[in-house]
């Protein structure tokens, strides 16, 4: 009976040991789990007050380091990225330090081209991070005549970049500007698309995510001709490697004999909303793109056939023939074939009718002889057309590199709203 007794101890005690081991295996995990969760919790948020921190640094470095006008910089160096792109180093003449910029904003240029009887004025992104503090980067591509108009010439400033500016050249520019960047507080998946020359300002929306550590979702898509035009190609398959988040695809419309699927570029085929679908879990991204008219024309209308909120489709616009609002009011009951509108241009002692067909207002005033407008991008982004608005209202069938003066508009994005006199 005792030696009953004794047993039943015995195995009480090894299932009292059994269970207070399991117990104390559930509390240490349940520590550690907790340390963990601590520690991550830590991190974030020491990561969120050091991404608060480095904004107010930005933006108060941005006021105290900016400058008006023009600033002399030199070309520190140049970099051929593909066939006909070369990259551009410009470090500020002065040596003072350089303001930060956001990622996808632009330069512009005040270019003393040989044989011009006028500085012309152009607007080129740039195309790394901010995080270079000691110089600029713009990549330009040179403008070939158009493909059915061989008699007309090359493009000017493009070609002057590439043909006569070197190292140690001196080139005026003003401070970094433009409303396309990249929100970098943001954590939403994103996906970035340049097609040809236009990756330059997604790229450096790229480039900073990845210094930055972020770990948002990125796809980046880039689409050009063949293996002759692929900019960056090592550095994109770089990053694309060493960063998980990053999803690389590469689009060849029309990839050469050499060039290798699966090694080169990942789709044979154009950047469309038809490879989103594709690709991507859904449309729930933000969508940043740079590119030809055609591809940009067609990324807004899939996008918005594909049910991507307004708010989340971001383009920066590519010269003039490039993507164009929809018009509201009596601008839309014009260009649909309504009553038309007067644009009185009153230096020049002109009124003339206004309809969809005349485009914008600068277009309408080089139509009908008026020449006291300057103009240079034609995107809304250089302001050499900035012109005073004396009577009437305007609107923009591209959003403005940056607001214009009150009471003036930028006339080469700008289209009447209402009867309009202005001081041209």
């Amino acid at each position: 009976m005792d030696a009953l007794i004794d047993m039943s101890a015995i195995l009480f005690l090894g299932v009292l040991t059994v269970y207070v081991g399991n117990l104390a295996l559930v509390y240490n995990r349940r520590s550690a789990w907790a340390r963990r969760s601590h520690k991550l919790s830590q991190d974030y948020l020491r990561a969120e007050i050091d991404l608060i921190t480095d904004r107010r640094r930005i933006e108060r470095e941005k006021t105290d380091l900016s400058w008006n006008g023009f600033r002399k910089f030199e070309i520190s160096s140049k970099t051929m990225e593909a066939a006909g792109t070369c990259s551009f180093y410009l470090a500020p003449h002065d040596g003072k330090p350089l303001p930060p910029f956001e990622p996808g904003q632009f330069l512009t240029f005040n270019l003393n081209i040989p044989g011009q009887t006028k500085p012309v004025v152009r607007c080129y992104s740039l195309s790394d991070s901010p995080n270079h503090p000691e110089s600029y980067r713009v990549t330009i591509k040179s403008v070939p005549p158009p493909r059915d108009r061989p008699e007309l010439p090359p493009g000017l400033s493009s070609n002057f970049f590439l043909d006569q500016l070197d190292v140690g050249d001196i080139v005026d520019v003003k401070a970094p500007s433009g409303h396309f960047f990249l929100d970098m507080s943001s954590h939403k998946p994103i996906v970035l698309i340049g097609g040809g020359v236009g990756l330059t300002p997604v790229l450096s929306m790229l480039n900073a995510v990845v210094e930055s550590g972020s770990q948002r979702e990125t796809h980046f898509f880039y689409g050009v001709v063949c293996g002759a035009d692929h900019a960056f190609k090592e550095h994109l398959q770089k990053t694309a490697r060493e960063n998980e988040n990053v999803h690389l695809h590469v689009c060849y419309s029309q990839p050469s004999d050499g060039d290798v699927e699966g090694e080169d570029y990942q789709h044979g085929e154009r950047v469309s909303v038809d490879l989103f679908k594709r690709l991507l879990a859904s449309n729930n991204y933000e969508y940043y793109f740079c590119g030809p008219p055609p591809m940009m024309n067609s990324l807004v209308e899939g996008l918005e056939a594909w049910n991507v909120p307004e708010k989340y489709i971001h383009f920066e616009a590519f010269g003039p023939a490039s993507v164009k609002k929809k018009l509201d009011g009596k601008a839309q009951e014009a260009a649909s074939g309504g009553p038309t509108l007067n644009v009185n241009f009153a230096r020049s002692d002109r009124s003339v009718p206004w309809n969809a067909e005349a485009g914008s207002i600068l277009e309408l005033a080089e139509a009908n002889g008026v020449v006291n407008i300057s103009a240079s991008c034609r995107a809304g982004n250089c302001g050499s057309c900035i012109t005073a608005i004396k009577d009437g209202e305007v609107e923009y069938l591209n959003p403005p590199g940056s607001p214009a003066e009150e009471g003036s508009c930028y006339t080469c994005i700008a289209v009447p709203k209402s009867d309009l006199v202005i001081d041209a």
